[in-house]
């Protein structure tokens, strides 16, 4: 079962609200308003998927090569603001096949390009420097971004108040 993407029906406050057991319990996470928006899609939802991989993208286009099917796409870049892991190509890929939305524990760039595309985006900051490519990097594993544990298969909701994450779905 996939969340609704785009301007999907759900409010993350709202989410919150109805979720305190749980978020007193660590089941529910908010990650760190310190992610910034891009794309066309501000507010998404979707199961996880997950890469690790530091400033080197290949993981990342990778895992944007499958089927979305509305997941949400869970990267972390270990937060290096060095340079870029998701660029206009990659959003572009990301739409073509699907994904609701990645979120990204480190840099883009082509925002322009990143801003035409049907898919949400965060990202600590925008970086022109392209990514190394040296194929390393390991899809579907449990990742650690901005210090809450995200695992393939949790739900992420985001929009214009922040970035839910849950073991189970909350809608």
């Amino acid at each position: 079962m996939t969340a609704p993407s785009g301007s999907a029906s759900f409010a993350t406050a709202d989410l919150c609200d109805a979720s305190e057991a749980r978020l007193a319990a660590g089941e529910v996470q908010v990650l760190a308003p310190v992610f910034r928006s891009y794309g066309r899609n501000a507010r998404f939802a979707g199961t996880v998927e997950t890469v690790r991989c530091f400033e080197d993208n290949s993981a990342v286009r990778t895992a944007l090569g499958q089927p979305g099917n509305g997941r949400v796409l869970v990267v972390d870049g270990g937060g290096s603001l060095r340079c870029a892991l998701l660029g206009g190509n990659l959003a572009q890929l990301a739409q073509r096949n699907g994904w609701s939305g990645v979120i990204v524990d480190g840099c883009v760039r082509d925002t322009v390009e990143i801003d035409a595309c049907e898919v949400g985006v965060r990202a600590l900051a925008a970086n022109p420097r392209r990514s190394e490519k040296r194929g390393e990097g390991a899809i579907g594993v449990t990742v650690r971004v901005g210090g809450v544990r995200v695992a393939p298969g949790h739900w992420c909701y985001a929009d214009e108040d922040g970035i839910v994450l849950s073991a189970v779905a909350l809608l």
